[in-house]
């Protein structure tokens, strides 16, 4: 087995140590008076190996280290899963996870046996130099199978199905790792094994990644629109946000077809920006969320309501990964979607055909449309868990998680800052690993002195310099510093809240995740097929008791697309079971029918 530290490797190693760090530091508050001391050594010991079989992956040079290593994390990812088994939903979050990440497993072997076959080695190497050489169908056959095995670990819409339901059952700091990095090194795999090794010659496979990523987009953003589940909210936004990167990916693809070679590096350098982008404030999130959770014992948001006044310190930080997910600057999510925007436009411009010209601009429109759904979403997702009043005594008696738990958040806080404010350094720094990936020579691409491209001219380039982004920051707070401490000194009055003529403003009067999230549910009734239950208890002819009214989605690819794969393995199975009656007879036939039919083939070939 080999391993290798190129500048790709070394990247994902750096994302992997991004999130990880922070999270063990996390645990140790977390986990406190949670688990038995045996139960905790467990814990600690899987959570180990998992980060270390993470960076087995993004650092081994052959097949063989590859699957041993992805084998090792998808195994300790699925015990992670699984920890809290006493819990039925664990239990089948885990069974949906072991099945999806092996049926992927299955689809990668198939692609790596097919390049062994032209290849007649294990190593990198060789793999790269004999699939130049292979057939364009087995190139197209190699393609679809590494697209699908990395996408089913990625959680790309229609196999994303497992996500939902593994990332909140897991506890809260492995759910952001397993969002945060885990699947990422499925995105490490796409670029590794398509563009570096199979290499991009067909450019339906960049449309294909782009239809794919634009529709991962828009599905998990409006399911999580949906979500009243804070950790299911955000694992749908993990779809969400893989679809931002592979339209990065995708784009590259599609322009290394066209010959616009330094649009592609453009395309490839936003994708890994928010590549490590999401790591940080998805992390950060997930550690929110885990607080929360920790602090009222509940993920269901309708139970929240006020914790901003308890828990002012986790609010804080929520409220900052929320504003970086929802894409507003100066936060890292802004740039790296600016970046994505900026990719797709100039590969419009550049394109010869006024169909790749409207296709791209497409997927732009896909993108910012994402953008502007997300922030609506953490509107809600923070608006109704900090907000207001509390809406059970859980909330109302939430305290400030301990000093571990914050100092965990506020580790990622800083990534979270300073990857929007240095962007033009880390473009710096990610143009050499996407020129790498590529082969080109970026030692003439200059993106401004200090400064990051915002907008292409034909006769000047408009720029943002990092140090005035700084400055500008720092005259603004003062500014508000001393508005507040000299000229504003009129003191603070209280008034009561504006309660909309009831007379007395209670928690049953807010406003409810359900509510907020009516007209999207309407919007998008042809894709969610919302659906209401309602049920009376009549205390007389006039009067009613109580009335119970419930309002639901259909899980639509559950319904249309699982289930009936299911239902199709469970008559295959119902069949075999019916021609193996336990006959030794009879398996002796099928023994020699099977011998005879290879016979006849292999006289055949």
């Amino acid at each position: 087995m080999r391993f290798m530290a190129d500048p790709l490797s070394v990247f994902f190693l750096a994302v992997i140590g991004l999130v990880s760090v922070p999270s063990l530091v996390y645990s140790a508050g977390y986990l406190h008076g949670q688990f038995t001391r045996r139960r905790l050594i467990l814990l600690h010991s899987l959570t180990g190996i998992f980060m270390f079989s993470m960076a087995a992956v993004v650092t081994s040079a052959d097949i063989i280290a590859f699957l041993l290593a992805w084998e090792i994390m998808s195994l300790v990812s699925f015990f992670l899963v699984l920890f809290e088994h006493e819990h039925e939903q664990s239990v089948q979050a885990g069974l949906i996870y072991v099945i999806m990440t092996h049926a992927g497993t299955a689809l990668l072997i198939a692609a790596f046996m097919l390049m062994y076959r032209y290849s007649h080695g294990f190593d990198f190497a060789s793999i790269g130099v004999a699939c130049a050489s292979m057939p364009q169908d087995v190139r197209n056959l190699v393609f679809i199978f590494l697209l699908s095995g990395f996408g089913t670990k990625a959680g790309i819409v229609p196999l994303h199905i497992w996500l939902p339901y593994a990332h909140p059952q897991a506890p809260s700091h492995i759910s952001s790792v397993m969002s945060g990095v885990m699947i990422k090194t499925a995105i490490y795999g796409m670029i590794r094994f398509i563009i570096v090794l199979l290499g991009v010659t067909e450019a339906w496979w960049g449309n294909l990644v782009l239809v794919l990523a634009a529709i991962s987009c828009l599905v998990g953003v409006i399911y999580a629109l949906m979500e009243h589940d804070i950790k299911k909210l955000l694992a749908y936004h993990s779809v969400e946000n893989i679809g931002i990167i592979l339209l990065g990916v995708g784009a590259c693809m599609l322009l290394l077809t066209m010959g616009q070679t330094y649009c592609a590096l453009l395309a490839l350098i936003a994708g890994l920006y928010h590549l490590v982008n999401h790591a940080a404030f998805k992390g950060l999130l997930f550690l929110g969320a885990g607080a929360v959770y920790k602090a009222t014992g509940t993920r269901d948001m309708e139970k929240m309501g006020g914790l901003i006044r308890n828990m002012p310190w986790t609010g804080a930080l929520f409220l900052l990964g929320a504003m970086a997910i929802s894409a507003l600057p100066p936060l890292n999510g802004f740039v790296s979607e600016w970046l994505t925007l900026q990719s797709l436009f100039l590969g419009a411009m550049h394109a010869s055909s006024g169909g790749y010209k409207l296709f791209l601009g497409i997927m732009a429109a896909a993108l910012a449309f994402t953008s502007g759904l997300a922030a609506a979403c953490f509107v809600k997702a923070f608006g109704i868990t900090f907000l207001a009043q509390p809406r059970s005594p859980q909330a109302r008696d939430a305290k400030e998680v301990s000093l571990s738990m914050r100092a965990g958040m506020a580790l990622l806080a800083v990534p979270v800052v300073m990857l929007g404010l240095g962007a033009a350094w880390v473009v710096k720094a990610l143009t050499g690993v996407a020129g790498n990936v590529l082969s080109l020579d970026t030692a003439g691409v200059s993106f401004g002195p200090n400064a990051l491209i915002l907008a292409p001219a034909s006769g000047s380039q408009t720029y943002l310099s990092t140090p005035l982004i700084f400055a500008g920051l720092a005259v603004f707070g003062a500014g508000v510093v001393f508005y507040y401490r000299r000229i504003n000194k009129r003191a603070v009055r209280m008034f009561k809240t504006w309660d909309c003529g009831y007379y007395r403003l209670s928690a049953r009067n807010e406003y409810t995740a359900t509510a907020f999230s009516k007209p999207f549910r309407v919007a998008f009734a042809f894709l969610l097929q919302p659906y209401r239950r309602t049920h009376k208890i009549w205390e007389s002819f006039y009067q009613v008791r109580s009335f119970k009214y419930e309002t639901h989605t259909t899980p639509v690819f559950k319904k249309y697309f699982y289930d009936p794969l299911l239902q199709l393995i469970f008559s295959a199975a119902g069949f075999m079971r019916r021609i193996q009656p336990g006959s030794i007879h009879l398996y002796i036939g099928y023994i020699f029918a099977t011998v005879v039919l290879l016979i006849a083939l292999m006289r055949k070939f």
